[in-house]
């Protein structure tokens, strides 16, 4: 991924004799013993700094792009799924296997879907040297076309392990940090972290440039070069400064990334852009939506649910909570939410009872991932990309900011936001959430069903409704962008659980145009419930 300054690889005969590589090394947390117990070779120590990532990065933006080309292009495509499966780091030559951080770093091999290399260096006290590329690192077979690459060829990306002392598992294990991970990059900007339900699922991108735009291709950005910062003994973060570059953008990115409950990221970042851009993602979120148990087509898989995340919840400038269920629908369809200055959004995974699921993937345990946007970020809104999928191997669902301003080339932006890999969102209101969206024939039971008629239930539970005054029933407030509701209630659901009500309605409909729908509940003057946003697409 990208140009880099020129390296070399050191030996280690040398370094070992020589007294100034021994202090270099020992300013970087490393001795020439445990680079030579290691194996690991790096590049000669380069000043570095996030400001510096900064200039480094607007510079870049003022020259055409230039994409970096693959080492050996046709020794990559031979290494193709198979091949590249087969080819494992050695967990004894990860980055600070012996310290002093608590997590190690494992680096991904380039192959026929991972062709453009990323650039590693490790950084401390203002000094960065490179961590040159060398087969030695991995286990492959004595076949594998890997070993045909030459040494300095770079790497697909990287990942943190587990803590050295052993993060406590599901079952209250310690789980091995040799075969487990918490966060990996790997693929253009894209990168993922493992919720508190110990599972990936959504991804997270540094950038989205032009999404579902008609008339131009969308462009996928890589993270070209990564500094992975040395942390200190006992510290409770990881620190990693990421160069991207793409035709029309360069950026400098900030990484704090923390493993607790689930794993939070204090993300900062400056954009400069070559060109113009029409649809400029900011924090975007990529997730999987098959079908869910709204609206499953008949016979078309026998799961009841297939989902990485199940809908889109958004916190506004205003306070308000909405919750916008996710479809797969005939047509791409993209939906923009206008805000000014957001508290946050993301994408979730609400449905967490694998019965729903059946499968030993284990989709209820996917995390959610909540966007929370730090300082003023204006006026914009959060676009939602959904793509029509016919399996579960595809990515379709894209949530991001999008800021109300066109996007010039020669303009710059910074951001800062956490993201939040969590089972949900870190910030849950007391109000009752959607739980359930259900949809059905319209009309009254024991009657003709109306043709054009679509019964909605629409289920909410949470604090505020379970202390509903006895005997109080919530109303059902609605509206829609065409179309007219009847039979409008709202109901306890059946089920003896406090707090769990559902609101029931028929639309009346013509044509196959999308619907959009609101609908929350109320009890006198209070709000009791989000507000549920619909995108109906009638059949």
């Amino acid at each position: 991924m990208q140009s880099r300054s020129k390296t070399f690889a050191l030996d280690r005969r040398t370094l070992i004799k020589s007294a100034g590589a021994t202090a270099a090394l020992a300013a970087l947390g490393f001795s020439p013993e445990a680079l030579a117990q290691q194996g690991l070779k790096l590049g000669k120590a380069e000043d570095f700094g996030f400001d510096t990532l900064k200039a480094r990065a607007r510079d870049l933006a003022s020259q055409p792009y230039a994409p970096p080309p693959p080492p050996r292009a046709e020794i990559l495509e031979r290494i193709d799924y198979d091949a590249h499966g087969k080819i494992k780091f050695k967990p004894e030559m990860a980055l600070w296997a012996n310290g002093p951080s608590p997590w190690p770093v494992t680096f991904f091999h380039l192959g026929r879907y991972f062709r453009k290399p990323v650039r590693m260096h490790v950084f401390d006290s203002g000094k960065a040297r490179e961590i040159v590329y060398d087969e030695s690192y991995f286990d492959m077979p004595a076949d594998s076309p890997g070993h045909d690459l030459p040494s300095g060829a770079g790497f697909a990306g990287f990942r943190f392990q587990e803590s050295r002392s052993g993060h406590p598992g599901r079952q209250g294990e310690k789980l091995d940090w040799r075969r487990n991970d918490w966060v990996a990059f790997l693929g253009a900007s894209y990168f993922r972290a493992i919720g508190e339900l110990y599972q990936y699922g959504l991804s997270a991108r540094g950038l989205a440039i032009d999404p579902a735009v008609a008339s131009r291709p969308e462009e996928f950005p890589d993270f070209t070069h990564v500094w992975l910062e040395t942390p200190q003994e006992g510290s409770e973060y990881v620190v990693v400064y990421i160069l991207l570059s793409g035709p029309s953008v360069a950026g400098a990115y900030r990484f704090r990334m923390h493993r607790g409950k689930g794993v939070s990221m204090e993300i900062e970042k400056a954009l400069y852009l070559r060109n113009d851009v029409a649809r400029l993602g900011i924090a975007p979120l990529t997730s999987m939506f098959w079908y869910s148990e709204a609206a499953k087509p008949t016979a078309i898989d026998w799961r009841p649910e297939v989902h990485d995340s199940d809908g889109l919840a958004l916190w506004t400038g205003s306070g308000e909570r909405l919750w916008r269920p996710l479809n797969n629908p005939r047509r791409t369809i993209a939906s923009a939410f206008g805000d000014d200055n957001p508290r946050g959004f993301g994408l979730m995974q609400r449905d967490r009872i694998g019965d729903h699921y059946m499968d030993g993937v284990f989709y209820e345990r996917r995390p959610s991932c909540w966007v929370e946007m730090i300082g003023n970020w204006g006026r914009g809104a959060v676009q939602l990309i959904e793509i029509p999928t016919d399996d579960e191997i595809h990515d379709n669902i894209v949530a991001m900011w999008v800021p109300e301003a066109p996007a010039r080339a020669g303009s710059s932006y910074e951001f800062k936001y956490k993201l939040h890999w969590l089972a949900d969102e870190p910030f849950a209101p007391q109000l009752g959430r959607v739980v359930a969206t259900r949809l059905g024939n319209g009309g009254r039971p024991g009657t003709i069903r109306p043709r054009g008629v679509r019964k909605f239930m629409v289920e909410f539970k949470g604090p505020a409704l379970e202390k509903l005054p006895s005997g109080l029933k919530p109303e059902v407030v609605l509206s829609t962008s065409r179309g007219s509701f009847s039979y409008i209630f709202a109901e306890a659901v059946p089920n003896d659980v406090p707090g769990h009500w559902r609101a029931q309605f028929d639309l009346t409909v013509e044509g196959v145009d999308p619907v959009e729908m609101r609908c929350f509940l109320r009890g006198g003057d209070q709000v009791l419930t989000e507000t549920w946003l619909f995108q109906y697409l009638p059949f």
